[in-house]
């Protein structure tokens, strides 16, 4: 692990207005839910994390400061193109820019949601903007259970992925295609990998080495349906990964990962679907909700663990109801 020497303070820290209606700490508790996730870590209100930069790796730091976002680089490098891809990776992240009044009002129009715009207020999509590593967390969580998933993944980070190290402590940052295409099928294994996982990372960072599949690539395509036609040509991912990677990768606004246990619970748990529902009633929920479908999902998941936050008399969500 290469040791990288700290930048100056002065060359380090920006400020980010915070969009309407955004709660830091909501996104704060999604990423910080009792899972072992190795490519992050949350102190108390402090978020860190190290990404790969256009100039180099960057360790950086997010705390709520009231009317904005306090972004901290810590260590590596704070050239003019890692801050801005630094923003831009913040805007997939965490989502600045989505405007959520829009999404609570049309959840105010349906009675049996009506109470998710005070109880998960301000809660924005945590995205994960790597289309590559989006994929391969799909393929490493599927037909098992999340705290499994995580261990798989933190074992595939910690031999493949680089990091950085600060006050001791590493930091990770995701493997790299042109890194997992020269892993051997056994090595996977070895980490408790199915054998058809590990083929299908293998070929999936071939692909991504060979300029078969990229982000730019996807956002190319004239429409969704296109761009799911190409995730779902690559082994491995089938309906529920493209559309679980659409939403978490490139926001796509309307997609619905049929046949997620998650979603199916949530809309039982709301008396809004039967037991097992059909596609064609999947669709007639959801489509007064166009434009927000993926936000919907998002907060229906969100709502199997139940609010969490303390909301005080003062809280800016008592004016939105």
């Amino acid at each position: 692990m290469k040791k990288i020497n700290p930048i100056p303070s002065e060359q380090t820290h920006l400020l980010i207005n915070k969009p309407e209606h955004f709660r830091f700490e909501e996104c704060l508790w999604f990423l910080d839910r009792n899972y072992d996730d190795c490519l992050h870590h949350i102190d108390g209100q402090l978020l860190r994390k190290a990404i790969a930069g256009p100039d180099g790796p960057l360790l950086f730091e997010l705390e709520d400061q009231g009317e904005a976002i306090s972004v901290r680089g810590l260590t590596g490098s704070t050239s003019p193109a890692n801050m801005e891809y630094l923003r831009h990776f913040l805007s997939g992240y965490i989502d600045l820019q989505s405007p959520l009044p829009e999404f609570y009002e049309l959840l105010r129009q349906d009675h049996r949601l009506a109470y998710m715009p005070q109880s998960f207020y301000g809660l924005r999509m945590v995205g994960i903007p790597d289309l590559f590593e989006g994929l391969v967390w799909s393929i490493i969580g599927q037909q098992i259970n999340l705290s499994f998933a995580y261990r798989l993944k933190r074992r595939l980070v910690e031999a493949y992925g680089s990091s950085m190290l600060y006050q001791g402590k590493p930091y990770f940052i995701f493997p790299k295609p042109e890194t997992l295409v020269s892993v051997s099928p056994e090595a996977l294994r070895d980490m408790q990998f199915s054998g058809n996982k590990a083929r299908y990372i293998i070929d999936m960072a071939q692909q991504f080495v060979d300029g078969k599949m990229s982000k730019s690539l996807l956002r190319q395509a004239p429409d969704l349906a296109t761009r799911l036609k190409l995730l779902t040509d690559m082994r491995g991912v089938g309906a529920w990964t493209a559309n679980y990677v659409l939403m978490k990768c490139l926001r796509e606004t309307d997609c619905i990962p049929y046949g997620d246990t998650g979603l199916t619970a949530a809309l039982l748990q709301h008396k809004i679907m039967p037991e097992k529902p059909t596609r064609q009633e999947i669709d007639t929920f959801f489509r007064p909700f166009a434009g927000w479908q993926s936000y919907l999902v998002f907060y229906l998941w969100r709502s199997l663990s139940g609010p969490v936050h303390k909301r005080s008399e003062e809280s800016p969500e008592k004016k939105l109801v």
